[in-house]
């Protein structure tokens, strides 16, 4: 089974259950943008919580496997035109010096990891139009000489 065929048929359990992804990371005791990108493919989830969400979703054993394989993290290198994620890509063209210069000045010469790495979505309410909140929240790791 291939991710893209797990992601398809957790997709189907999941909306044929009315569940959500906070709902199903609630009930695995993980974070929900966690357990989504696991369940989208791109994270290997632990063999307990694998076992715990099919048992959740009634999925097979070929689901359960292919959960906890380590995924080929690769995307499409072409320009999205689904618009939230396209607004990803206009936000990194305008803010990612920005971005990088500001890490630069507050930390030194590094990045941010993507591994050791944890990111919320949340909604905060507001008269003028609600607003989408997304913290990400990765440890510094300094670029080393040797």
């Amino acid at each position: 089974m291939t991710k893209e065929e797990m992601t398809d048929i957790i997709i189907t359990a999941k909306k044929q259950k009315g569940l959500t992804w906070e709902s199903i990371g609630s009930r695995l005791n993980l974070g929900a943008t966690w357990v989504t990108s696991a369940c989208l493919g791109m994270n290997s989830m632990p063999k307990e919580s694998a076992e715990e969400l099919c048992k959740f979703l009634e999925l097979s054993d070929d689901v359960c496997i292919t959960l906890q394989e380590f995924p080929h993290k690769s995307w499409d290198k072409s320009i999205p035109q689904d618009p939230v994620v396209y607004r990803f890509y206009e936000i990194l063209g305008v803010y990612g010096d920005t971005i990088k210069e500001t890490i630069a000045e507050k930390f030194g010469d590094g990045i941010m990891s993507a591994i050791d790495f944890s990111m919320d979505i949340d909604k905060q309410e507001d008269p003028k139009g609600d607003r989408v909140v997304i913290t990400l929240n990765g440890k510094f790791l300094r670029y080393t000489t040797w």
